[in-house]
């Protein structure tokens, strides 16, 4: 067992603002579930609403996940090619501005997207709940444009790439 002492920095507001969120998406959904399946089970019916809410719920949560991860530098990346030009700045800087024009590319095309699915949905509400399923591809829009101005805002300050774990290749 280790003896080492982990010093996690502050965390942002941004960052404790999305853990709050996704807490309570969390615990909402837990309750929901849990309360359809004691009805169901010990009583023979289920609140019809407990479904479609976990699922609205479920869909928001991880897209603030995923929202919350990029500044914190903990998508999935492959560093194998990006660390074998630790050694050659100029390579590594152009290479990050590569993947940073290409995160902004994915993020363009996921708002897109998502911004149609939510102008259909307009018209269009849920089923039990009533809500406009505009509100399903809603957080899919929001994501991307966060990420993709968090991901502008690097290219703007030329902030280097983080490697992660000391720039092991993968």
């Amino acid at each position: 067992m280790s003896t080492e002492i982990l010093n996690e920095p502050p965390k942002s507001r941004f960052q404790r603002i999305s853990n709050l969120l996704l807490a309570g998406c969390l615990g909402v959904m837990a309750v929901a579930v849990f309360v359809n399946v004691v009805l169901r089970y010990g009583f023979g019916s289920g609140l019809p609403a407990s479904e479609e809410l976990s699922r609205l719920l479920f869909v928001w949560m991880v897209f603030i996940g995923a929202t919350a991860a990029y500044p914190a530098g903990e998508h999935m990346a492959f560093t194998s090619l990006v660390g074998a030009l630790r050694s050659r700045p100029r390579a590594l800087m152009l290479m990050t501005l590569l993947i940073r024009c290409l995160v902004l590319l994915a993020c363009g095309l996921i708002a897109w997207g998502a911004w149609q699915q939510v102008a259909v949905g307009l018209d269009s509400y849920s089923v039990v709940l009533g809500y406009p399923v505009a509100l399903l591809p809603l957080p899919a829009f929001l994501c991307a444009v966060a990420i993709g101005l968090m991901a502008l805002g690097e290219i703007i300050r030329r902030t280097p790439l983080d490697l992660g774990f000391e720039a092991k290749v993968e």
